[in-house]
């Protein structure tokens, strides 16, 4: 049996982490949840994930900030893909993330079809077909 592939979903709002939280585990992967940058900063210091799905407006530190210091420490392990997960679309505001270190952004509301095409897109598996799940 092969490996879980771990998740950090980051948002401040407890409905938009439920959402993207569900649609992972439904494609198969294992989810964890937090609702800061601080809480998401420690979570990536004593595990191991694939993804964050980051949000970018939120009090006390922004997705921007996490990121940014993701990258410089290392955290998250090797090969970490951070997902800017975002209300702000706009195409300067895309390649402001893609330029401070985020691998992809994913515009809310999000749809699975949107998961799956930025999972792909990442080369991550993007599918529960072969995992076990159901």
């Amino acid at each position: 049996m092969s490996q879980p592939l771990h998740a950090l979903v980051v948002d401040d709002q407890p409905v938009n982490r439920l959402l993207a939280s569900r649609m992972l585990d439904k494609l198969g992967w294992t989810v964890a949840q937090v609702d800061s940058g601080p809480a998401a900063l420690d979570w990536l210091a004593a595990n191991p994930a694939a993804l964050i799905m980051l949000d970018i407006s939120m009090p006390v530190m922004s997705g921007k900030e996490v990121c940014q210091r993701v990258r410089a420490e290392g955290l998250g392990g090797p090969g970490i893909r951070i997902v800017a997960y975002t209300a702000h679309g706009q195409p300067e505001e895309r390649a402001e993330f893609l330029s401070i270190g985020f691998d992809a952004v994913l515009v809310k509301p999000i749809s699975r079809d949107s998961v799956v095409k930025v999972l792909t897109a990442l080369a991550l598996p993007a599918s529960a077909v072969g995992t076990g799940v159901a």
